[in-house]
């Protein structure tokens, strides 16, 4: 009875570490801005609003500069229930020497990048220990730093802007064993995201394999097998208005936040209910190995071309060496649109 009642409170704490995503997130996005406007107009605190917007203008550009990452925050207990949850992996097949930096691309991007997030973000599978001396930096939206509080929040956990500026400073002004995550589709490759698929976008995203050229950095394929099957995801029949409006609803997000909204469910509180949670499945993010890129200050489209296919047919060889053992079927192939 006793372990019984251990199990049913292990559960309830994971649990509970998925919960807190989205609510701490809002919560946090909430603070700087409701209350900075509020307090700086309506009440006698206005020194406190004036104070958050001295400090925002004064480390504005640490997010773009190898922004403030925390230790200790990266070490919370709380990430070791969120992987458990799931539960989620990092798998290693190469060494990363600590010699070069890395351009690590990740496909397929799910709802939310569980398995990025986890892996990447926070020490909860030992990525300290499976790659020393490395690293990581996980991009995201660069409008995430414009909130005062939530972008503190976000760089302790080694989160950056995935743009141009803050992607080569850490390639290139930082010394090396930097290792850059991008998940290459982006929000769009969330629309993708059903279980059972195995589709991407990359024909025609070569950015990542640009910038590798510009700074020498390595490109290194890896693959979260199982991160498409945490979430249902509901997209209406063409021709319908539920599809008019889905389709309008989605391409107003897009063109404002750059997001793609996604209708999608999972489960709820417990296992057999309905809700937003995360499906329990395993994900298991296996990282490849690192293709050496030259060092070129203007590549041109052949050269790009050139690699961003050989990234193609590395990433290929990944997904089919590993596909069987992660839980998808000996035919199943890697559609890349």
């Amino acid at each position: 009875m006793a372990s019984l009642s251990r199990l049913d409170l292990r559960e309830c704490l994971q649990t509970l570490s998925v919960l807190q995503w989205l609510p701490v997130y809002v919560f946090l996005g909430m603070i700087p801005v409701f209350l900075i406007p509020y307090f700086l107009v309506f009440t006698k605190f206005w020194i406190l609003s004036v104070l958050a917007l001295a400090w925002l203008a004064y480390d504005w550009n640490t997010h773009s500069q190898g922004g403030r990452r925390s230790a200790w925050v990266r070490n919370w207990t709380l990430w070791k229930y969120f992987q458990n949850y799931f539960p989620i992996k990092l798998v290693k097949t190469h060494d990363l020497s600590p010699k070069h930096n890395y351009i690590i691309a990740n496909h397929p991007h799910g709802i939310v990048s569980y398995g990025v997030f986890i892996n990447f973000a926070t020490e909860a599978t030992s990525f300290a220990q499976i790659f020393p001396a490395i690293t990581p930096s996980v991009g995201t939206l660069e409008w995430v730093f414009w909130l005062p509080i939530v972008r503190d929040y976000v760089m302790s956990m080694g989160v950056c802007p995935v743009s141009g500026l803050a992607l080569k400073y850490l390639l290139t002004q930082n010394s090396t064993g930097n290792a850059v995550v991008i998940v290459v589709g982006g929000a769009a490759e969330a629309l993708l995201c059903r279980p059972g698929a195995s589709t991407i976008y990359l024909k025609e995203r070569k950015g990542f394999v640009k910038l590798a050229l510009k700074t020498g950095a390595y490109l290194v394929p890896s693959y979260s097998f199982g991160e498409n099957e945490v979430h249902n995801q509901e997209t209406f029949p063409e021709g319908t208005w539920l599809r008019f409006f889905q389709k309008t609803f989605q391409a107003t997000f897009k063109k404002i936040l750059r997001l793609n909204i996604c209708i999608f469910h999972g489960r709820g509180l417990t296992r057999e209910s309905w809700g937003f949670l995360p499906f329990n499945r395993p994900i298991t993010t296996v990282v490849g190995e690192p293709l050496p890129i030259p060092k070129i200050k203007r590549p041109d489209k052949t050269t790009v071309d050139k690699y961003h296919a050989l990234y193609i047919d590395a990433l290929r060889k990944l997904f089919d060496q590993h596909k069987v053992q992660y839980g998808l079927p000996e035919s199943q192939e890697l559609t890349i649109i």
